[in-house]
């Protein structure tokens, strides 16, 4: 080979290794500008996912003051809520606690009431949209024949009661309820007592969210008692 086609040679390699790391690097900007939309796109729809169910709208863990009966709105914790009593037996809803045993919780109990009785709780900014994926849980221990069922003030001043309860137990029980899985009846507050069915009710504004047994109380062998309540549900501006 003369020393003129070395030199082309010599200049020609370099060229080709400039022009194949160039290929190679574009080649790898298109796969990471691939892969970053792919992952942009995944996280937009694992949100859009994320979305449709609501988070929690309010919790209620009740202070760890002394006990009181009736319980007061200075034993509510969250300063987002205002309490409600109802029924005959309202008066003597209390707020309980004892020392022993040690991990014994503060905690509402219906033990007193000489008569049917509701305790509820209301958001004072928003009102609550119970409707879709939205559930309600609470920690209570129901003696003798006593059922905790959910109940419900809605934005219009209709009251309904679940079908659905968290029955007797012997210790503590965590129960969770999917608003959209209950069927409702109508309750008369004022005597806190069931009445006729009500076929898909519109549960997007509700006011208030309590419980009740329905029951007057019997003392420790005939009574409900409940440690806290959530509740899932998207707000709705007031």
């Amino acid at each position: 080979m003369s020393r003129q086609g070395s030199t082309l040679v010599d200049k020609a390699v370099p060229c080709l290794y400039t022009t194949l790391i160039l290929f190679k690097m574009e080649k790898l900007t298109r796969t990471l500008i691939g892969l970053f939309f792919v992952i942009i796109v995944s996280l937009s729809v694992n949100k859009s996912f994320a979305q449709y169910r609501p988070s929690l709208f309010f919790r209620e863990d009740f202070k760890e003051i002394p006990a009181a009966t009736p319980i007061t709105q200075s034993h509510i914790a969250n300063p987002d809520l205002i309490m409600g009593l109802y029924g005959p037996g309202c008066d003597s809803i209390k707020k309980s606690h004892h020392e022993k045993p040690l991990d014994d919780p503060y905690y509402v109990w219906s033990g007193l009431c000489q008569g049917n009785w509701a305790f509820t709780l209301k958001n004072k900014k928003a009102y609550a949209d119970l409707s879709n994926f939205a559930k309600i849980r609470w920690r209570s221990e129901q003696a003798g024949l006593r059922n905790l069922y959910i109940i419900l003030k809605l934005a219009d001043g209709k009251w309904l009661i679940s079908d659905q309860f968290a029955g007797p137990s012997k210790d503590w029980k965590i129960s969770e309820f999917n608003i959209a899985e209950i069927n409702w009846r109508t309750l008369d507050i004022e005597k806190v007592i069931e009445g006729r069915i009500v076929p898909n009710p519109d549960l997007s504004k509700v006011d208030e969210i309590g419980f009740t047994d329905l029951m007057t109380g019997g003392g420790s062998n005939a009574c409900s008692r409940l440690d806290w309540i959530e509740v899932d549900a998207k707000p709705v501006n007031r």
